[in-house]
This record gives C-alpha cells, sequence and structure tokens, in this order.
C-alpha cells in the first residue's frame, strides 16, 4: 500500500477509536421514561448532572469524577447516568411519556448553580439533596460517593450506610 492509503486508514480508524471513546461516558438525557425503566430493572437510581456548555466546572466534574464513574462495571449496576444541558433547546420524553423541554426538567429541581447532581428513583422523585457546584475538589468523590450510596440504598429499601 502506498503512504497515503496508509495515512487515509489510519485517519479513519483514530476518527472512528474517537468517536467510540468519546459516545462512553455520561450522554446527553433523550427519554426519561426509559430511563426510568432502566433503572427499574436494575433496582437502582438516576443520576442526572445538570451542566451549561463552558462551564469550567462542569467540564471539570465530568472529566474528572462522572466520566470515570461512567466506566466502571458497579457504578453502571447501580445508576442510569444522564447529562442535561439546562438552557438546551431539545425536548426531553418526560417521566410519564410527554415532551417537555430541557429547561423544564432542569427547573423542576431548582438547581440555579451548576454543575449540580440530582439523583432521581424510576419516576423522577429526588432520593436527597442534589450535590451542588465543585467548591471542594478534593472531597467531590467522596461526596458524590455518599449520595450515590444513600440513593440507592433508598430505592432498595435497605439502611443507607453511614
Amino acid at each position: 500500500m502506498t503512504k497515503k492509503v496508509v495515512a487515509w486508514l489510519t485517519a479513519i480508524l483514530a476518527c472512528a477509536a474517537f468517536g467510540a471513546w468519546a459516545a462512553e461516558g455520561v450522554p446527553p438525557v433523550r427519554n426519561l421514561h426509559k430511563d426510568g425503566v432502566a433503572a427499574r430493572a436494575i433496582h437502582g437510581a438516576i443520576l442526572l448532572v445538570l451542566v451549561e456548555k463552558g462551564c469550567v466546572y462542569c467540564q471539570h466534574a465530568l472529566d474528572d469524577f462522572l466520566i470515570p464513574m461512567s466506566r466502571n462495571r458497579d457504578y453502571r449496576r447501580r445508576l442510569v447516568m444522564r447529562r442535561l444541558k439546562v438552557s438546551g433547546k431539545t425536548n426531553i420524553t418526560d417521566f410519564d411519556g410527554r415532551l417537555v423541554p430541557a429547561k423544564t426538567i432542569a427547573g423542576r429541581y431548582g438547581q440555579q448553580i451548576v454543575p449540580a447532581v440530582v439523583l432521581l428513583d424510576s419516576q423522577g422523585r429526588l432520593l436527597g439533596e442534589p450535590l451542588v457546584g465543585l467548591t471542594t475538589p478534593e472531597y467531590y468523590g467522596l461526596y458524590l460517593d455518599q449520595a450515590i450510596d444513600a440513593a440507592v440504598a433508598k430505592v432498595r429499601g435497605q439502611t443507607p450506610p453511614p
């Protein structure tokens, strides 16, 4: 093969690999009704992270905490993880099957500061206090794990860990 063909094939494979890698992580929310069904199937919770384009703290929370968590099988067994751009103009299928604007979903949980992580049951009810902002990155992972553990325990009818 010529160098040009090899270069093109390499570029195509790299783009395909990047696309697969980029699709990993915390997918955008599209259908909360289906997410609720998926959460019920695993007896788990829905983790909805509210973000905004250009938010450095949102990107930090995603890159350093939420995306690595989404690759971990233990979290996937307990959570359905989704990302919601709070000022998004798309319509989302709500828990009851109706299409609603993204900002309606974001407003429902009363969060004005991003990033905000809300943990929900399969019908969209809050399972605890939202984790708002990224004020202490050193402890964010701990706070996130504690919130997840408590939410999943609540869904499963267990006593939350101390």
